[in-house]
């Protein structure tokens, strides 16, 4: 399966943009290096990458936190790169909470209130709204000590947006929740996205909270954003290696492209291990040029071992069981073919595939459409 292209955005649309942003501490090393990017209004963006890739800079760029040492941030229009944190009408949620523990929950949630002067039946009302909107209704009297990591997140939460702000920052806002709360409020977020329409800028090292997430994801590596697309996009549609590996399990397989026609779709990549793979050029140029092939474990096929009239891929090589892990709704079959030992093929635990034992023999396959080859 092959993704859509994304659709060219209207500039019209945009809310937060960033333009050629720049940031070094140091005055030597850039951690981000000409970070171009516009959030629609309405949208959630997540800026996804590993620690130290400068995604965090970016949103605390964004907040005013940090200044760009080149380059303009504008918000619904206009440059806030001078503008102070307090002005800038953002709402903010942190990994940590930073939630005020000498005050109760609907103390909490008043304090943005109070530093705008609203009045104090204004500021009951907002209040209100926004518990009941992360369904905390009853608990407005507690202290945050009193409540659990989920039901603290949802109260900075519901800080970040009960002066209805129209862009909200998160910046690993679901990091010290264990997994099942973690996907939990993976959910809410998206459903009270949903529901108000807020503008949203999430950063993440997560890749499955990203790709649940998202309307679209920036992957950022040392200080560059390596893609921006659709979740869907992303994952199977990667335009290099490091969006390939770092979205998803992937199988790799290097070699040398030995054919690539402009005439043909596909080219011929002969493997280091000996054989030959078609696939789809994404990142290669010439012939003789070093490639590396990305295939995702689901795409491959599990074959008969006699040829019994079944429309075979355009890649059949013969494997070797090695190991078999049993992981509920699906099983991760790890084969030695194509001269990995870590070639990882996933087939859902379901009737009419069969049970792989190691040392077993066997043929699999795929599509050269399903294989891509890219930067080495």
């Amino acid at each position: 399966m092959t993704a859509e292209p994304d659709v060219p955005q209207e500039t019209s649309s945009c809310f937060a943009r960033f333009s050629d942003v720049q940031k070094s501490y140091d005055g030597e090393t850039l951690v981000v290096k000409g970070f171009n990017l516009e959030v629609r209004r309405g949208e959630f963006v997540t800026l996804l990458g590993p620690s130290g890739s400068g995604k965090t800079t970016c949103l605390m760029m964004m907040a005013g936190f940090e200044t760009p040492t080149h380059g303009e941030i504008l918000l619904d229009g206009v440059p806030i790169n001078k503008l102070p944190p307090h002005k800038r009408g953002i709402g903010m949620v942190f990994q940590n909470y930073a939630l005020f523990p000498h005050m109760s929950v609907a103390e909490n949630l008043a304090f943005p209130l109070e530093v705008r002067g609203m009045s104090k039946e204004e500021i009951d009302s907002k209040v209100a709204n926004a518990l009941d909107m992360v369904r905390l209704g009853e608990f407005g009297d507690r202290r945050p000590g009193q409540l659990s990591g989920g039901q603290q997140q949802r109260v900075a939460l519901a800080r970040a947006l009960v002066f209805e702000p129209e862009l909200v920052l998160m910046d690993e806002p679901l990091g010290a929740l264990d997994k099942n709360l973690r996907e939990e409020m993976q959910f809410e977020i998206k459903r009270i996205h949903q529901r108000l329409g807020v503008t949203m800028l999430y950063v993440t090292h997560d890749q499955t909270e990203a790709l649940t997430m998202s309307d679209r994801i920036a992957v950022f590596n040392d200080g560059i954003v390596q893609q921006l697309a659709t979740p869907e996009a992303l994952y199977e549609a990667p335009e290099n290696a490091f969006v390939a590996y770092f979205i998803g399990e992937n199988n790799r397989l290097n070699g040398v492209v030995k054919s690539l026609e402009s005439s043909e779709e596909y080219c011929t990549v002969s493997l280091d291990s000996g054989e030959e793979v078609k696939a789809l050029p994404i990142a290669i140029s010439a012939i003789g040029e070093r490639t590396q092939l990305s295939l995702r474990p689901e795409r491959v096929r599990l074959l008969a071992t006699e040829s019994n009239g079944e429309s075979l891929p355009d890649n059949v090589f013969t494997a070797e069981v090695k190991e078999v892990i049993y992981l509920g709704d699906h099983l991760r079959t790890r084969v030695s073919v194509c001269g990995s030992e870590e070639f990882i093929i996933k087939t859902p635990n379901a009737d009419g595939y069969p049970v792989l034992k190691p040392g077993q023999s066997l043929r699999v396959g795929w599509d050269a459409q399903d294989c891509r080859a890219l930067d080495a």
